[in-house]
């Protein structure tokens, strides 16, 4: 079955995370990306995590994120080489890159140059505050775009201060949009017939899956602060509770959970108890109401009580780590994880967030090794064996 992006060519020049995250997207989804790297692979490749796999220059982190995507390598601080990249962008629909504003420009391969060679290309720069305005040039972490975001304002616990989210948030934001930002254009371009260039920047993508918060400041002008695991309904029953040694995350927001809540505990009277009668009154006994559901949770396990509540109507749910989420039967029902050969044996790797009834996101190809497919890259941009073979001997792939 043709998947949507099947016969659309993308020259991805993206590294580390944002960039190559929204590329995977699309290959997942049948597009031919080929990705260039500089020789001997971007740093990504070697991440501490594993000596064995960052010695491969597969590090964990780069395999999740490059399946089936092609890969040449140049040097393009070679004036040879952006004449290659100049060939290759001839036949492209999509160029996506994430360097520094004005760094493609400056090696003669930005949108203005590529968009004479092929007015049709659609080209994707992702950065971390844009292509224009006073910080366009400056360093752009995820960190930083957490910090500057309000993200780390909102996460934490009160009384420790502002905290970093666990993984990469804005990097994985900035990378979905860009993805979104390209399929838009490619779908536009359909009825135009025109290409563009898309600006994509990671903090205007961030404030986008803040814009509730956001809007919450700008009409009422309440800054929210860290409240912990407290969710933002700020719901005293929608809060972390232990249940022994474990943790328990309540997601208990409305009243009819509330009452599934009471009951599955034992104790269906609160509701008429005049200090739990609504949210007002159990926002301000929050302490005794707490102590009334930890006090029934220990009556019994956790696994116990998390499928109690799941039959009861009260969200909730044990934290499990990355081991133990990965083993989830819903998670293996769904096959989330996908297996690929690899001359390093098999990976499982996470594919797309979403099912197509048919022609949808899967992982076919392993993480190439640097250059592992320049020659016939080459070949399919025109140039002939006499030509690639010269291109060998200079040391150019």
């Amino acid at each position: 079955m043709t998947k949507p992006f099947e016969g659309i060519r993308v020259l991805d020049f993206t590294q580390v995370f944002a960039g190559p995250f929204g590329s995977f997207q699309l290959a997942l989804l049948g597009a031919d990306v080929i990705k260039v790297e500089r020789p001997g692979g971007e740093e990504m490749r070697n991440g501490p995590l594993s000596k064995e796999w960052s010695d491969r220059g597969m590090a964990p982190g780069w395999l999740a994120i490059n399946s089936n995507k092609r890969n040449i390598a140049l040097d393009l601080k070679d004036p040879k080489a952006i004449e290659i990249v100049k060939r290759l962008a001839a036949k492209a629909d999509v160029v996506t890159e994430n360097y520094r504003p004005g760094v493609m420009d400056r090696l003669g391969i930005g949108y203005e140059a590529l968009s004479k060679i092929n007015p049709g290309l659609i080209y994707c720069a992702v950065s971390g505050f844009g292509q224009n305005g006073p910080e366009r040039n400056t360093p752009s972490y995820d960190g930083r775009i957490q910090a500057v975001s309000g993200i780390m304002s909102i996460t934490g616990h009160e009384g420790t201060g502002p905290t970093r989210a666990g993984f990469a948030v804005c990097d994985a934001i900035g990378g979905m949009t860009s993805a979104f930002a390209i399929a838009s254009a490619l779908f536009q371009r359909t009825h135009t017939g025109k290409g563009q260039c898309i600006d994509v920047s990671m903090l205007d993508s961030t404030l986008a899956f803040l814009s509730p918060l956001v809007s919450e400041h700008t009409t009422t002008g309440h800054v929210h602060g860290q409240y912990g695991n407290q969710a933002i309904s700020r719901r005293p029953t929608a809060n972390l509770f232990k249940v022994g040694d474990d943790n328990l995350l309540l997601a208990v927001n409305t009243e009819k959970q509330f009452k599934a809540l009471m009951t599955a505990i034992g104790q269906p009277e609160l509701m008429d108890d005049p200090r739990f009668r609504d949210w007002h009154g159990r926002a301000e006994h929050e302490a005794a109401l707490r102590e009334i559901i930890e006090t029934a949770f220990a009556s019994d396990d956790i696994t116990t009580w998390e499928a109690r509540l799941a039959e009861a109507g009260a969200p909730a749910s044990q934290v499990r780590n990355i081991a133990e989420a990965v083993k989830h039967p819903q998670l293996e029902h769904r096959d989330v994880l996908q297996s690929v050969e690899s001359p390093f044996g098999t990976l499982n790797l996470i594919g797309s967030g979403f099912r197509l009834a048919h022609g949808g996101g899967s992982i076919e190809t392993p993480p190439a090794a640097p250059g592992e497919h320049a020659e016939e890259v080459l070949a399919e941009a025109g140039y002939s064996a006499d030509e690639i073979a010269e291109i060998k001997t200079a040391g150019l792939i």
